[in-house]
């Protein structure tokens, strides 16, 4: 029972967090805090992530839906790039409002 309960608190909070909480948890170390692939990680890797504002460039929200969920070699793109299949429906949408809105 207590299982149950640590596991319901768990999605609870995660279902709580912002978009700009899940950003800056899953995906400002590489695409940086403004969308412009400068985070940390980002600046280590060879070649860097390539800035949202020419990446998502005429993409589909279920394009972006697919590279968060299913990470880059499910669109072609780098395996640099991590799957995040645990977000919820609602957090993708969230996080696809919170990167279109960055200004890169």
């Amino acid at each position: 029972m207590s299982l149950a309960l640590i596991v319901a608190a768990s999605t609870s909070a995660i279902a709580a967090q912002s978009a700009a909480d899940l950003y800056a948890e899953k995906c400002a170390a590489c695409h940086g805090d403004t969308g412009n692939g400068d985070g940390p990680a980002g600046k280590a890797m060879q070649p860097p992530p390539v800035p949202f504002s020419t990446a998502l460039k005429e993409k589909s929200d279920s394009w972006i839906a697919t590279v968060i969920t299913k990470g880059g070699p499910a669109v072609g793109m780098t395996p640099a790039m991590p799957p995040h299949p645990t977000l919820s429906d609602d957090q993708v949408k969230a996080l696809i409002q919170y990167i279109k809105g960055l200004k890169s």
